[in-house]
């Protein structure tokens, strides 16, 4: 992304779109007074985070037990009441599907490529799906600490070892097809990268076609085979995003309110909520509400609009699909593609 002489300007930055993930999958409901378990209170979570701000909803689903929900049905039921409870948010179902494990010992992992599949024949469909690009670890343990987790139920060695070895499958064929599948029902992609590599991975499948989209995309700075918490790494990443994108930035504990507040004075956007962190940066339990509404205030200190609900669905580009890659180059801000013949650096299609 280029940055001109005015970029830290307010009144020359998009509006902050505030994503929130209030459901947790990682903790249980005796980890904390604020992960709703009933199908009614999941619903009235998703409305107080939209109320305090929050425009774009990370959805996962929890069954009547407490434990997280794998079953398409039971996403199909949230995302219908979701659409008349706050017809405004976009829904942002996670892919990976509930991957904490369900018994204690049991391996933490991700649901098989079939199964991940079926999240783009959702009805009614959720308006993104989110993406991992290219196999990685997911150590969700690497950048905690005790006082990240004290009094929860990853105290339990077994539970932190099956997170501490956690994988993210995402091979080539799986993700092409999966993109290819989102893309044909309606659903955007949204690519969830930890690394420049996976950057670089988009990129060149928008450059061969395989993805004719808006490149929406959040940098996942959790460790553990994402990337960890330098700033100069994030600032990094944003310098090699496409002009054209739409980041935000994503972290884990405490860390979450310093790196969004470089976010926003940046122009970026932001992720919070309990999946993230329990507490805020002064160490006490925060809401999935409390996190947002800190956002707004910290917004409001640099005097940028927060993002309506139909703010976000514009800035996100909702429904948006271009026909080449040449025309999703263009859009993106992107060099488009050399052509035959042509020398030095593509500055515009060769006519």
């Amino acid at each position: 992304m280029q940055f001109l002489d005015d970029s830290l300007l307010p009144e020359n930055q998009e509006k902050l779109v505030i994503q929130v993930a209030p459901y947790g999958p990682q903790w249980s409901p005796s980890d904390s007074d604020d992960i709703p378990v009933t199908l009614d209170e999941q619903i009235q979570k998703a409305v107080d985070c939209y109320n305090a701000g929050a425009t774009v909803l990370h959805v996962h689903v929890r069954e009547a037990d407490g434990k997280g929900s794998k079953r398409m049905s039971m996403f199909n039921e949230m995302l219908a009441r979701l659409r008349e409870a706050v017809p405004k948010m976009v829904l942002q179902v996670g892919g990976s599907i509930s991957f904490a494990p369900e018994d204690e010992g049991q391996e933490a992992k991700w649901l098989s490529d079939d199964t991940r599949h079926m999240l783009a024949e959702l009805n009614p469909r959720p308006d993104q799906v989110t993406v991992a690009i290219n196999t990685t670890q997911m150590n969700l343990m690497e950048l905690m600490t005790e006082r990240d987790y004290v009094g929860t139920s990853l105290t339990n060695p077994a539970i932190q070892a099956a997170y501490r070895d956690m994988i993210v499958p995402s091979n080539p064929s799986w993700h092409e097809e999966h993109i290819r599948r989102l893309v044909a029902s309606g659903i955007q992609p949204h690519f969830m990268l930890g690394t420049l590599t996976g950057l670089e991975t988009v990129e060149r499948m928008i450059r061969r076609g395989v993805y004719c989209g808006p490149l929406i995309l959040n940098y996942v700075a959790i460790g553990g085979g994402a990337a960890g918490l330098h700033p100069a790494d994030m600032l990094e990443f944003v310098r090699r995003t496409p002009d054209g994108a739409v980041l935000t930035i994503e972290t884990l504990n405490r860390n979450v309110a310093p790196m969004t507040t470089m976010a926003i004075a940046m122009g970026l956007h932001v992720r919070v909520g309990i999946e993230d962190t329990l507490f805020g940066p002064d160490g006490q339990r925060a809401t999935s509400v409390q996190q947002i509404e800190k956002m707004v205030r910290i917004a409001r200190e640099l005097n940028r609009e927060v993002a309506t609900g139909d703010d976000a669905h514009r800035i996100y580009q909702i429904g948006r699909q271009w026909t080449s890659a040449d025309e999703t180059l263009e859009n993106l801000g992107m060099a488009p593609n050399r052509q035959p013949m042509q020398r030095g650096v593509p500055l515009r299609l060769a006519t």
